[in-house]
This record gives C-alpha cells, structure tokens and sequence, in this order.
C-alpha cells in the first residue's frame, strides 16, 4: 500500500498500520496485506470523433482476492492516479470484509476529464479498457462498477464490449446496470440508504431520539442527495444544512430536502438555491463547524484536517464519502467528544447492493424492493453490531474497531489460503 504524497493513500496506509498493531499481525501477513496484489497500468489508444487518435492512461488495481474475486469502482476523472487507485482497492477489500461479502476488493480508473468527451466517446474509451483487462475480468476474478464520472451506461458499454471477449452473455462481470440488462433494483440509493442505516443505530447508540435530530450534508451528488431524502423524507431526521463545491445553504428548522434535490438534479447549484424560501448562504467551512447531531462528509477525501478539527462541533460525524477524516484529525475530534462513524462502514451500503445483484446475476434472479432492503438494512446491522462490540469490548474507536473487524477477517482468509 505505498502511498506517495496523495493524501488518502497516506491515510489508508495509517489506519492499516493502527489496525495491523493491534491485531499483533505477523510481519509475513502484514506484508501481504500492505501492498496490491496485482496492478495492470494500460495505455488506451482511442480514435476521437475528429478522426485524431488520442491515448489515455488507465490503472486496474486488485489488492486481495482472498475473500473473493476482487470487487471495486471504475472512475473516469482527470485527478486518477497509481496511489489514490491502490488506496481506494485496500479500502474495499477492508469495506467488503467488515461487511463480510464474498469479495476482495479492487479499484480502477481512467485519467480523463469526461466533460470533454462525447458519449461515442466514452463509449470508444471503454471497449478499450475492456479490450485491454479482458483476460483479467469476469463474475468470478474482478467485477467492476460505477464510480466517478462513470454511471450505469458505462457499466452497460462495458459489459456488452466484455461479451466479445467471453463469447457469450456475462452480466455479472459489472454491477450498477441498468435494471433491463440485470441491475438490482434499489442499486441507485445504495450507498446512501446503507448510510441512513447506520446513523440510525448510532443515534440510538448516543442516546439520541431519531425524530428531530440534526443533520448537515458536505456534498449533495448521488449519495448526498440521497442520504437528505431518506433522513429528511423518510426517518423524520432534521436536515439543516447541505452544500456542493459552490457553497451551501441552511435553515435551523430544516430544510425541504426534496426540493433542494430536485433542483439540483435539474441542474441547479446549492448556492444558487440559497436565500428566499430555501434558506440561508453559508460555506462549506461553515457547514463542518455547524452544532448538529450529524454531520456526513459525501463528497471528497480530506475536508476535515487538523487545522479544522477543533471547529467540528457535531455529535456524530459519519463518513459518507470515502476518507473525508485525516488521520491527524481524528484524536482532536476525540477529544472534542465527536464520534466518527468510518467510511468502511458507513458507505458499505452501495457494495453491498452490489452483491444483491452479483447474486441475482449469477441465480437468474430478481429480487423485489423490499427484499433488497430487508437484507440492506440487515446487512448494515450486523456490521455495525461488530464494530460496536469491538470497540466496547476493547475500549476503541468506532474507526479502529472497524479497520480490526475488516483486516482481520482479510487475514484469517489468507492464513487458510498459504498456511
């Protein structure tokens, strides 16, 4: 898991290393552990609707596959690079573990703006990766998914170029299709209704009524417009406060978060939404420094850092996003009385609904919307049961807790694998 400069790398390294010591791991099986299984970096040579040929740098990281065929996002963006790709695979294999899926996990991109590209495009880019990782992919090796910038079309693009190459049907080679090429239903607000669940259980953890707490959201995409709905819409939680990168809005007596969303996905900013009935301007600094029952980070990597910390003033602050804590904050906001929900847990709802469909895939299966639910929310419940009794148990944070169950249980599969 070498980690460069990049920030999530350094703090996926961290928490590893806090979780190794505590485990007493062996130096063998810590060596294992800390770096990718295998890593494919291919060039993609794509003829541009101009006639130009232009070639993008890709990178497909698989960390472990002890547990499983490896499993993990594929991610279109300009910032993809080598160490941000074998964090995010260690932190699924980790993520996948603490909810005990039959997964390893992995990790992909493409370092491309996708903006700039056409849809004939993106479509000529992905028959490339899929030409050039082929003889590494399938239901039963490495399942990708969608990621930034990718969504359920890529995902469909990629399977039916993946068809060519199997000479045959595999829809379980991706997860996130569309619903008529073997999706799961309730794939969409995975990641977010998983959330939901968890802030649920660790309200009640804190001795918090559900009905009327309050809620800030840093980052109103998929999952952050999501995780408003159902808080606000659904458990009857007070969301006063949401933000995207132009900035944010507020309103003490809770805002109309399907309204908000609903803009947003018209193609509105939140800070456009700001003043009139919809609530008060205010930054995203501002946002993290609220005094609310929850605060979810939805969006980026490293937005709470030792120099904001000590401003955090929620009760809970649960990592919808993936790494949105460094490490250097979280023994300040310890000591400032926040608890923090880690990302390997509280995100662990959209993987899951990925093995729903991995599952149907592989049956002939459709499952119902209250059945994808149903084993969601229990899913999400015994993860949290293993992390709240190891961290009671051993007297350790939620964080540490959950890196010990993830790591763990990826070293006990590897030790009846090489020993």
């Amino acid at each position: 898991m070498s980690a460069g400069s990049d920030p999530l790398a350094l703090s996926a390294r961290h928490h590893f290393q806090r979780a190794a010591d505590g485990l007493e791991l062996d130096s063998g099986l810590r060596d294992l552990l800390s770096e990718p299984r295998r890593e494919l970096r291919v060039r993609l040579p794509v003829v541009m609707d101009d006639g130009e040929l232009q070639v993008f740098d890709a990178v497909r990281v698989v960390h472990s596959d002890a547990r499983g065929p490896a499993k993990g996002g594929l991610r279109y963006a300009p910032s993809v690079s080598p160490g941000e790709v074998r964090a995010l695979a260690a932190l699924m294999s980790w993520k996948c573990a603490l909810m005990d899926l039959p997964f390893g996990g992995g990790k992909g991109g493409v370092t491309v703006d996708r903006s700039s590209i056409s849809d004939q495009e993106t479509r000529a880019l992905t028959e490339a990766l899929v030409d050039a990782l082929a003889p590494f992919l399938g239901p039963d090796r490495d399942i990708p998914a969608p990621d930034m910038y990718t969504d359920e079309r890529v995902m469909a693009w990629f399977m039916d170029a993946y068809r060519r190459h199997a000479a045959g049907q595999v829809p379980g080679v991706v997860t996130g299709k569309p619903r008529a090429l073997g999706g799961s239903r309730g794939r969409n607000r995975a990641t977010a209704r998983g959330s939901a669940h968890i802030i649920r259980q660790a309200l009640a953890w804190c001795d918090r009524e559900l009905e009327g707490a309050s809620v800030a959201i840093q980052g109103f995409g998929n999952a952050g417009r999501g995780l408003a709905r159902i808080l606000g819409g659904e458990l009857g939680l007070r969301v006063v406060a949401v933000s995207d990168s132009s900035g944010g809005v507020y309103r003490e007596d809770g805002l109309d978060a399907e309204a908000l969303a609903t803009a947003k996905e018209e193609g509105a900013s939140v800070s456009e939404l700001a003043g009139g009935e919809h609530g008060d301007a205010l930054t995203n600094e501002e946002l993290l420094a609220l005094e609310v029952d929850v605060l979810a980070p939805a969006a980026l990597e490293g937005v709470v850092t030792e120099e904001n910390a000590s401003r955090v003033r929620a009760r809970l602050l649960v990592e919808t996003a993936n790494g949105p804590v460094l490490p250097g904050a979280d023994p300040i906001l310890e000591e400032s009385g926040v608890r923090v929900v880690p990302d390997i847990l509280a995100s662990g709802g959209g993987v899951t609904v990925s093995w729903f469909e991995w599952v149907q895939n592989r049956s002939g299966d459709r499952w119902s919307a209250d059945k994808v639910e149903a084993r969601l929310q229990e899913r999400m419940g015994l993860a949290w049961e293993a992390v709240r009794t190891r961290a009671e148990d051993r007297e350790l944070s939620l964080r540490d807790a959950a890196w010990q169950v993830g790591v763990e249980r990826v070293a006990e599969a590897e030790r009846y694998r090489r020993v």
